[in-house]
């Protein structure tokens, strides 16, 4: 494990570490969503043919009904309530988060309301790879539906023999998920976000991928919503001088799975702090602080995706944390009960961008609509600061607006 100092140049890299944009991925994924604007379903197919080896027609990008139910013979049951188990935390933990409309009036009869109403149409993004995320079709369609999302659907890159994961398929499929398509990367986000004459243009994009889907979200973000630019996970872990190391170095291992997945050990015991150092961890980082204000300002600074707290005590520390994407207490709460089964998504913001984003929620899922109904007298009452603060900004129409309302 590599040992750094809180004011090096090495730290201040971690800090910095969600970096500048990179021109020559840039540019390849420009092409691609220009083709796909043009080309449409074809320019799908040809990128499907490039990157994921396999030839598709027009008709086979969506996956059938057929293939969707042979997807439960490859699956275990225990697997299947086990699923089930696990997708209920989560619907337990969203269906508390629900906001509810609000509002108010006054005597002099102005009336306010705010209304939540759910997008129409998602996507969820499945990266593909040798083992299924079939996490992540849950993590992203539970507070989906939970929003009341009427069309969610999911595109994932096939196999070579162009096929769907049968483990997402079913996962999908339990959470009555039926539109599946059998694209991915960059194209499959282009896909989504401008719509082809297979898959209907969404209204927001979730999930997690990698460079390419990241770069793709940012230059179509507006086209459709996007819910935040993710790159690699990371954990932050800070550990007293009663935490247990063989909890801190499995933990590390845990994030180390993840392709350039990014550990860092911040601790206040000396003792700690040489077992650590001796231990050979790839991209895992080691700091010493002095005492808890420290460690507390160092978090705040990398803002981390995932932080572990191994303290005696946590509270204090709780209290003066600002930027985290997910908080895991104490020496029986790993970041793997939140990768899988805890209840919050494990969609969450990475590479400092904590700071302005948060874990995925309902409120993803959900736009905001004011309703403003003014009586003629409360229309009066505010007519005066209307008129004033519309002359400043020489919008003379927008007097007249109103005062033909009230001469």
């Amino acid at each position: 494990m590599k040992v750094i100092k809180a004011n090096s140049k090495s730290f201040r890299k971690i800090v910095d570490r969600n970096g500048n944009i990179k021109r020559r991925i840039s540019k390849k994924v420009s092409r691609i969503i220009d083709d796909i604007r043009v080309k449409k379903d074809l320019g799908l197919i040809e990128y499907t043919k490039k990157f994921d080896k396999v030839k598709l027609q027009p008709r086979d990008l969506q996956v059938s009904e057929r293939e969707i139910n042979a997807s439960f013979q490859d699956l275990d049951s225990s697997l299947i309530l086990s699923l089930k188990a696990v997708m209920e935390n989560l619907f337990k933990f969203y269906r508390r988060q629900s906001p509810k409309n609000f509002k108010f009036k006054t005597e002099d009869g102005t009336k306010i309301e705010e209304r939540y109403m759910p997008l129409e149409r998602v996507g969820i993004y499945i990266p593909g790879g040798q083992a299924p995320l079939v996490s992540s079709v849950y993590m992203c369609g539970v507070p989906a539906i939970v929003a009341g999302v009427k069309e969610i659907v999911v595109a994932s890159p096939p196999d070579s023999r162009g096929f769907i994961n049968p483990y997402i398929l079913a996962t999908a499929s339990i959470l009555k998920i039926k539109e599946v398509y059998k694209v991915g990367g960059a194209q499959a986000i282009a896909g989504l976000a401008l719509g082809t004459e297979t898959i209907a243009k969404v209204d927001k994009i979730v999930g997690p991928g990698n460079e390419y889907v990241t770069e793709a979200k940012r230059q179509l973000f507006g086209v459709a919503g996007i819910d935040m630019l993710a790159g690699p996970s990371e954990v932050v872990i800070v550990a007293g001088r009663k935490a247990n190391p063989e909890y801190i170095i499995k933990d590390l291992e845990a994030q180390t799975e993840h392709r350039s997945g990014l550990g860092i050990v911040i601790t206040l015991s000396k003792s700690l702090f040489k077992q650590l150092r001796k231990t050979n961890i790839r991209n895992a980082y080691l700091i010493s602080v002095k005492n808890l204000e420290e460690a507390i300002y160092l978090v705040n600074k990398i803002a981390p995706e995932h932080l572990e707290v191994m303290l005696r005590s946590s509270a204090k520390f709780i209290k003066k944390l600002r930027h985290c994407g997910a908080v895991f207490l104490g020496d029986y709460s790993p970041v793997s009960l939140g990768d899988y089964v805890a209840g919050p998504s494990h969609v969450l913001p990475t590479g400092g961008t904590a700071r302005f984003f948060s874990g995925l929620s309902v409120y993803d899922f959900l736009k905001r609509t004011h309703v403003v109904s003014y009586s003629k007298k409360a229309l009066v009452k505010d007519f005066e600061a209307l008129e004033k603060v519309a002359n400043l900004e020489g919008m003379k129409k927008h007097i007249d607006s109103v005062k033909i309302r009230i001469s």
